[in-house]
This record gives structure tokens, C-alpha cells and sequence, in this order.
């Protein structure tokens, strides 16, 4: 018998019984649709980690105070220890670096008229559009004579600044923050969240107003403390030097001896920990998935058993007229591929279909990975030639009297 007519007897076969073909289907489609979609949410997921990172500016490093240990530990309170004489002394003293942006964020509410935010209130300098690449839509950003003069000026997020004024220009009028009025010179652009802190919903003063005015008594000994400083080096190059300067100046300034209290981040390295977490996360969740193909593949074989018993009298007749073992192994082997690979193909379709529903309702646009569908089918398909050689071996290794008779 040629192969042919082989396929053509073994797409009747499973045409007569539906429903059964369709059942047996399920588990392998049901695996391969959990793998592809699986596998396209960690690597979207991967690709939105890595955009939100690239955001936070080029050949930036964010130098945070208190030592590793004590930030991992989280329990422990954090040592006020990094001030903005810290950030103008790296300014001044490291030649590696183009800009240094201390940071300090509090929450609190922002008032005009009356309407009010519970936002992010963000003191910074002059520097922080360029270290970390933000841009403004309208009028001015924070400059010196700001933070020489303790001025009270205010930068808003795109989405505050369209929460209070609705589509009315900002510019010049004035807004309440812990009953401290500030006029509104600039509006950012639209940039998103990053480091915890959605800057389009903040308002950004300068950080000398914000530690006089607002924050009050919440000061470091050495001066004006500060969350983070922000530090952009000349290129990609200066990342390292860069970060030995830094290093070396704390450690004088902090006069540390025995462990440092402060530990520096680049961007590169909050890269590779995103990428090994989401990498590690995608291969075990494709791992748990895959299990579905394997529950799919003895279903096949069950069925495949069950349809051997009941064709029995066929494959009695057929190998009475002449059919040999490796026709009916031949025959038997085609229909399990044929089911697992039509399990594939659908399980690939509505995989690739979950994932364009979740790139529609969620941030991150999960990716449609060619070579998870191909490995993904490939494995279905191996899965029913595996599974199908059982049944396949029993039906052809039939005593074709013995079968005739009981049937």
C-alpha cells in the first residue's frame, strides 16, 4: 500500500469518528497554544522591561544610598547618608561624567482651585532632563538661580498637568504643595513610569525649595539628603571609569572604611538582572506548559489503543488480503502524527490569538516567537509519532485468524 492511499484511509477514519478525533486533539492543542503563549508573554515582557529601562536615560548609573545588604534586607532603615554636595562634588571632580541629577521624591497632595492630586513631589536640579532624558512640551525646565534662590517653581507631568488644568496652558498659574504656592513654569512630555516613580504624574521642584520648604527637618547632618543621584556618563566607554571616580571620591567624602555605605546600579546591570529574571521566569513557565503536550500525547495513545480493539475485524480482514505488518504499522502511525499535528497547527492559532488579545489589553507587547511555534509543533508531531508506535506495534502484530474470529 502506497502512502497515499495510506492518508487517505487514515483522514477517513478520523473524519468517522468526530468527536473522538476532536477530544483526542484537545490535550495538544491545549499544550501547544500554553507554550507559544507562554513563550511570547516572557519574551513581551522581556521587551517591555528592557524599553523601560533603556528610558531612564544613556550610560546612566544610579548611585543609592546605604550598602547592598542593607537595602536587600529591607527591613532595616536606610542611612540618610548621600547628600547634594555628594552630587556637585561627582559634578566637579569626575571628568567621566556629563551630568549629575540628585533626586529626593515624597508623596503629597498637589491643589489648584479645586481640584487636587496625591502625587509624587519630586526635588531635583537643573541636570535631570539631560541625565535622564526627559524632554519639555511647554516653557521651561528648573535652572540654577532656581536652586540658588530657593525658588518656588514647579515642573508638571504631562498627565498632572492635564488632571488639573484639563486643556488649559499651565504656564504661569500657580499651584498649592503642603500649603506652599508654586508657579508652574514647564510641562514634560509624556515619558511613562520608571524606577518605581511615574514621572508624567509628578511635580518636580527644585530640590533646595523642596528640602527648605517642604520636607522641613528631614535633612542629613552633611546636608540636603537625597533618594538617589543620577549620573550620566560621557559614552559607553566611561561607564566603568566613571564608576571607579565615583567610588573613590565617596568613599574619601563618606570616610568608609569597612564596607561602603552606598552602592552604585548602571543601567547594564539592571539590564542583565531583568533579563536573566524574565529569561529564567519564560523557561519555567514554557516548562509547566509543555507538560500539557505530554498529558496530550497519552491521550493519543489511549485513544489509539481503544481503536485498535475496536477495528480489529479490519485489521483482521486486511492482512487476510494481503496487507503486511508495516502497512498497518504504516497506517496506525499516520493517523496518531495526523492527530498531534492538527492539534498543533490549531493549538498554534489560538496560542498566537492569546497573544494578540493580551498585547491588546495589556502595556507589554508579548511577542509571537517563530521558533517557539515551530518547536512547539515539531514536538506535537514527534509526540504522536512517540506515543503512536505502541498501538501501532499492537495492531500490527495481530494474528489476522485470531482476529477474524473475535471480531
Amino acid at each position: 500500500m502506497d502512502l497515499t492511499e495510506s492518508l487517505k484511509m487514515a483522514f477517513k477514519t478520523l473524519t468517522v469518528n468526530k468527536l473522538r478525533s476532536g477530544l483526542t486533539m484537545l490535550g495538544i492543542i491545549i499544550g501547544n497554544a500554553s507554550v507559544i503563549a507562554m513563550v511570547g508573554i516572557g519574551e513581551g515582557a522581556q521587551k517591555y522591561i528592557t524599553e523601560q529601562l533603556q528610558t531612564l536615560g544613556p550610560n546612566v548609573m544610579f548611585i543609592i544610598p546605604g550598602s547592598r545588604e542593607t537595602r536587600e534586607l529591607g527591613g532595616l532603615e536606610v542611612p540618610r547618608n548621600l547628600v547634594v554636595a555628594d552630587a556637585e562634588a561627582i559634578a566637579s571632580q569626575v571628568p567621566s561624567v556629563v551630568g549629575v541629577a540628585p533626586e529626593y521624591s515624597t508623596q503629597s497632595l498637589v491643589i489648584y482651585g479645586n481640584r487636587n492630586a496625591n502625587v509624587s513631589v519630586i526635588g531635583t536640579n537643573e541636570d535631570f532632563p539631560r541625565v535622564r532624558s526627559f524632554e519639555v512640551a511647554q516653557g521651561r525646565f528648573i535652572r540654577e538661580l532656581d536652586l540658588n534662590s530657593h525658588s518656588q517653581v514647579a515642573v508638571l507631568g504631562s498627565s498632572l498637568a492635564e488632571r488639573l488644568f484639563d486643556q488649559n496652558l499651565p504656564l504661569g498659574r500657580r499651584v498649592r504643595v503642603k500649603g506652599v504656592s508654586f508657579e508652574v513654569v514647564g510641562v514634560l512630555k509624556e515619558k511613562g513610569s520608571n524606577l518605581g516613580l511615574n514621572y508624567d504624574d509628578a511635580v518636580i521642584v527644585p530640590i533646595t525649595t523642596l528640602a527648605s520648604r517642604l520636607v522641613g527637618r528631614r535633612r542629613s547632618p552633611y546636608g540636603i539628603e537625597v533618594t538617589y543621584i543620577s549620573v550620566s556618563a560621557k559614552d559607553q566607554e566611561s561607564m566603568k571609569t566613571a564608576e571607579f571616580q565615583i567610588t573613590n571620591l565617596l568613599r574619601l567624602r563618606h570616610k568608609v572604611r569597612n564596607g561602603d555605605d552606598f552602592f552604585i546600579n548602571s543601567q547594564d546591570t539592571l539590564l542583565t538582572i531583568a533579563n536573566t529574571i524574565t529569561g529564567a521566569l519564560t523557561l519555567m513557565l514554557a516548562a509547566i506548559a509543555s507538560i500539557s503536550l505530554l498529558v496530550g500525547g497519552i491521550g493519543i495513545m489511549n485513544i489509539m489503543l481503544v481503536s485498535v480493539r475496536e477495528r480489529t475485524q479490519e485489521i483482521g480482514l486486511r492482512k487476510a488480503i494481503g496487507a503486511s505488518q508495516q502497512d498497518i504499522l504504516i497506517q496506525f502511525m499516520i493517523e496518531a502524527v495526523i492527530l498531534s499535528a492538527a492539534g498543533g497547527v490549531i493549538g498554534t492559532l489560538v496560542g498566537v490569538s492569546g497573544i494578540l488579545l493580551i498585547s491588546a489589553l495589556f502595556p507589554f507587547e508579548a511577542g509571537v516567537s517563530i521558533m517557539a511555534i515551530a518547536l512547539a509543533v515539531s514536538v506535537s508531531g514527534g509526540i504522536g509519532l512517540f506515543f503512536g508506535v505502541v498501538p501501532a506495534r499492537q495492531a500490527a502484530k495481530l494474528d489476522p485468524i485470531v482476529a477474524l474470529r473475535s471480531a
